[in-house]
């Protein structure tokens, strides 16, 4: 402390004390892109980090990470905040609490954020920070399009945000792997950041980071762990035809499940089922997610797992990264959440978790007959735990709010 000239009392007083309510994990209001910020004290700062994915289509690289801005004491006896948005340095910014759980950031020098070549060397700087290539590069017109129109939605705020809390999923005993954070590929949208939670038998996969067509906040994978789907042996997997009709007759049988009048089922616990189903796929989580309805999902996912199987992808199915496991460890049925630009028509359709092992896992859409990977994010996120589970799953109802 002698060294700044700060007693513990000031640095506590004037600091820590006033900005506790900001430190931890939040989602910035970013339209449909969203984000992940974690705000931490470091040293004689309270700094706040964007968390960034690799760079696609690297899912197992390390996360990138840029400040947004700072809270420090060395020049006045009171708390200055500093932005730190652009390639000139600090400068002048200020930070509101807006009400419980949510901030807002302000860059009172905007100026800064501009460079000397104008709006074109800010895109080209911007491109190579974001994808780590230029637009030259990039052959998919489409792709192209996307990140012009990623560069300039995003740019607009000029690190004028509002954030929202957000916590890490709670781990249970009998979960089928830790809860987390993972990155994603989505095709041309790129690495995105989603996190898996468990919800008895169902498991969710929530975004944080999100794109025009599924914005930040949706529930992007919803996976039934009481229906577990057996691969056929490795010559057969190549054919898309047989993993669609593996498929497609567990999507069938929970249509009737769902759907008891019109298919005409009366099967004990159908009606039941159905309304559990639909209200989860509505809200994003049930009112009763945190319980199973039954302990099928439950023993399904706290039963040792079969040893690890042979695994390859059809053939005809996109994938961003040729590189993925060859062995996977179990598979579901599950639905991925699929839309049109501007989140129009959003529609649940069927594909295939695949767990590969505690740090990875996929999921073929069958629809789109394309794959993502995830893998886990590994960072240490500080002041991130939900302090109830009750918390948590109100979030995760808020977030769906934030963005539709």
């Amino acid at each position: 402390m002698e060294v700044v000239g700060l007693s513990s009392k000031d640095l506590y007083v004037q600091l820590l004390h006033p900005n506790r309510h900001i430190l931890g994990l939040w989602q910035p209001d970013i339209g449909p892109y969203g984000g992940l910020l974690n705000v931490v004290v470091d040293g004689f700062f309270i700094i706040g980090w964007m968390f960034l994915p690799p760079h696609d289509p690297r899912v197992d690289d390390v996360m990138r990470r840029r400040p947004l801005f700072r809270i420090h004491m060395w020049e006045t006896s009171k708390a200055t905040v500093e932005c730190m948005y652009g390639h000139k340095g600090p400068h002048k910014g200020d930070i509101q609490i807006v009400k419980k759980d949510e901030f807002s950031t302000k860059c009172n020098q905007t100026d800064h954020h501009r460079m000397s070549g104008g709006r074109q060397e800010e895109f080209r700087t911007w491109l190579e920070e974001e994808w780590g290539r230029t637009l030259e590069d990039i052959f998919n017109e489409h792709m192209q399009e996307l990140i012009l129109m990623k560069f300039i939605y995003t740019s607009q705020y000029d690190n004028c945000l509002t954030y929202r809390r957000i916590y890490l999923p709670p781990y249970l005993p009998g979960d089928l792997l830790r809860p987390g954070l993972f990155k994603g590929t989505y095709g041309s949208h790129g690495l995105e950041i989603v996190m898996l939670s468990f919800h008895g038998r169902r498991a969710k996969g929530t975004k944080l980071t999100g794109d025009p067509n599924v914005p930040a906040g949706q529930l992007t994978l919803e996976i039934d762990l009481s229906r577990p789907i057996q691969l056929p042996e490795i010559e057969k997997q190549q054919s898309m035809e047989e993993l669609s009709r593996l498929v497609l007759e567990v999507h069938e049988q929970v249509q009737r499940e769902n759907n008891p009048v019109q298919s005409g089922s009366t099967e004990p616990g159908a009606e039941g089922q159905g309304g559990g189903g639909r209200e989860e796929n509505q809200n994003g989580l049930g009112a009763a997610s945190a319980t199973p309805t039954t302990t099928e999902g439950a023993e399904a996912s706290a039963s040792p797992l079969p040893a690890p199987q042979p695994f390859v992808l059809p053939l005809g199915v996109m994938a961003r990264n040729e590189v993925y496991p060859r062995t996977c460890k179990i598979c579901f049925y599950g639905t991925g959440l699929i839309a049109g630009h501007g989140f129009t028509s959003p529609e649940q359709t069927p594909g295939i978790f695949i767990l590969f092992d505690d740090n990875r896992f996929g999921f073929i859409w069958l629809e789109l007959k394309s794959f993502s990977l995830y893998s886990r994010i590994t960072d240490t996120l500080q002041y991130a735990e939900a302090p109830t589970l009750e918390a948590f799953e109100e979030m995760l109802k808020s977030m769906q709010s934030w963005t539709s």
